[in-house]
């Protein structure tokens, strides 16, 4: 092989492993050059915080699809946690044989409904690991179940106006989307607070490197010793209390609640993951990367909106965008093939 041939293909592979890179900085000019409004601190806070929620679910879905797995509950989980908080603030819990209804306090219903979501994913990585249902299959059932459920909470209506009453003591829960500190809103930091801690968990700790085992040769890391059966669920239960999280940000932002909040947001978190590096075959990927396809996404929708295009148009062109990840996917995945034809060409030009 030529030496110009081999370059070619250093470059392209250099440019496939920074094409997130490559698409935010293309995007950041683009939209800048014509939408005046694109880069004022206002709009890039607002941008940021929409991207934040993105980049939530993209930490949990990482780890689902680092063992090779897929999360479509993602979506019905974010719906479903917002209406569960809507209901525990203006129904509160009835207790019929006490004649008394309790309505919890704000920490206590963000608790409450994080845990449902962890319990959602452990309903998923159960139904994997130890029924071996496939997780397309387990986790597009579990959708269906849950936003079934979100609209059976209110027969498909909305609870509107989530700001409690000071005589309940449940008031505050508009602070988690609506708050800042020191200027930068709540959402933000959660994300950076989770961003951190999933970058520490992937690289530093055993279940890290057990994650990355599993969706790299999940027979050899069985051989190994490595649960994976526990692995599978727990990285399940990951992505569905980062899921709650985001419908509990988008709920207490709104200050309303509806069945139907997080419709597409899987896609989202899958198509971020993805423009980040990480392979859906599993293995391969960082969190880093998940976060940056985040932004990715997030600059594109924001960008879009500015700029006036139709809603319909912004439903195309997040499908290509889809589909040009999983593609560049595969392409990345036959990388290490041409990496060894590489080396076995120099060898025999020595």
């Amino acid at each position: 092989m030529s030496a110009d041939k081999l370059k070619q293909l250093n470059v392209a592979d250099a440019a496939m492993k920074l094409r997130a890179y490559i698409a935010l900085a293309v995007l950041l000019v683009f939209f800048s050059l014509n939408s005046p409004n694109f880069l004022t601190l206002t709009s890039l806070i607002t941008m940021v915080r929409h991207i934040s929620l993105n980049a939530i679910i993209a930490i949990g879905a990482t780890f689902v699809i680092l063992t090779g797995g897929i999360d479509l509950s993602i979506g019905a989980i974010i719906g479903f946690a917002g209406m569960i908080a809507g209901g525990l603030i203006h129904q509160g819990i009835p207790l019929n044989f006490l004649g008394i209804t309790v309505y919890p306090w704000v920490p206590v219903i963000l608790i409450v409904c994080v845990v449902i979501g962890i319990l959602i994913g452990w309903v998923n990585g159960v139904l994997i690991s130890k029924f071996n249902v496939t997780a397309f299959i387990a986790t597009l059932g579990t959708m269906y179940i849950f936003r079934g459920f979100a609209l059976l909470r209110s027969n498909g209506t909305t609870f509107p106006n989530l700001q409690g009453k000071p005589e309940l003591r449940n008031t505050g829960f508009p602070l988690l989307g609506q708050g800042a500190f020191l200027g930068i809103p709540y959402s933000i930091l959660i994300m950076i607070a989770l961003v951190i801690v999933a970058v520490y968990i992937a690289r530093k700790t055993p279940f890290g490197r057990h994650v990355y085992a599993v969706g790299g040769n999940e027979n050899a890391a069985r051989l190994s010793g490595i649960q994976v059966k526990k692995i599978k669920t727990i990285v399940y239960m990951i992505s569905g209390g980062c899921a709650a999280l985001v419908g509990l940000i988008i709920s207490s932002e709104l200050v309303a609640a509806h069945p139907a909040t997080g419709e597409t947001y899987e896609m989202n978190a899958i198509a971020a993951t993805v423009l980040g590096g990480t392979s859906l075959a599993g293995g391969r990927g960082t969190i880093g990367g998940a976060v940056l396809g985040a932004f990715v996404i997030g600059v594109l929708n924001d960008g879009m909106v500015m700029m006036g295009i139709s809603s319909f148009w912004q439903t195309v062109i997040r499908g290509i965008v889809i589909i040009l990840a999983v593609i560049l996917d595969q392409l990345q995945n036959r990388g290490p093939g041409r990496s060894n034809v590489r080396k076995a060409a120099k060898t025999n030009n020595k």
